[in-house]
């Protein structure tokens, strides 16, 4: 299996966190992170749930990850997560020291790159884009499903 049939394989296993948080009328963001080829760390958002600013899908996925592995550096690990994430969610990405970030959907309003592109560890690579169509699906349905 190649990379971008690997990222893709992720990818959906973010957006099946995602559809969780949808279920329970969180905004649907989902995030799996990867060592290995093994999922470590899963998370979808609960903000609402928890009455939590901070429980996005990436930070429950990190810290899921971080227990798994026992300790705080996810170096060698890929974070997939299904929009791109926001400022806060990118510092606790760059803090962890996570390899390589790979998102689906970008998010213009709200993404770390609208701030700072400099926020992720020197050496974490970037892969946008991955099964964007379905991922930017889900975020436009669930607004429009707000508005209407």
């Amino acid at each position: 299996m190649d990379q971008h049939e690997n990222d893709e394989k992720f990818m959906r296993l973010a957006l099946n966190e995602a559809q969780k948080a949808l279920k329970e009328q969180e905004v649907p963001i989902g995030a799996v992170v990867v060592a290995g080829g093994a999922v470590i760390g899963r998370g979808h958002n609960l903000v609402e749930t928890l009455a939590d600013p901070t429980a996005h899908a990436e930070m429950q996925a990190l810290t899921a990850a971080a227990s798994t592995l026992g300790g705080k550096y996810l170096q060698d690990c890929t974070l997939y997560v299904t929009v791109e994430p926001c400022i806060m969610c990118a510092g606790a990405i760059g803090w962890a020291q996570v390899s390589r970030v790979v998102w689906g959907a970008d998010d213009p309003k709200k993404g770390y790159r609208r701030y700072s592109e400099g926020v992720f560890h020197p050496k974490t690579t970037v892969a946008r884009g991955v099964l964007r169509e379905e991922c930017e699906a889900l975020m436009s349905d669930f607004f429009a499903g707000l508005r209407g």
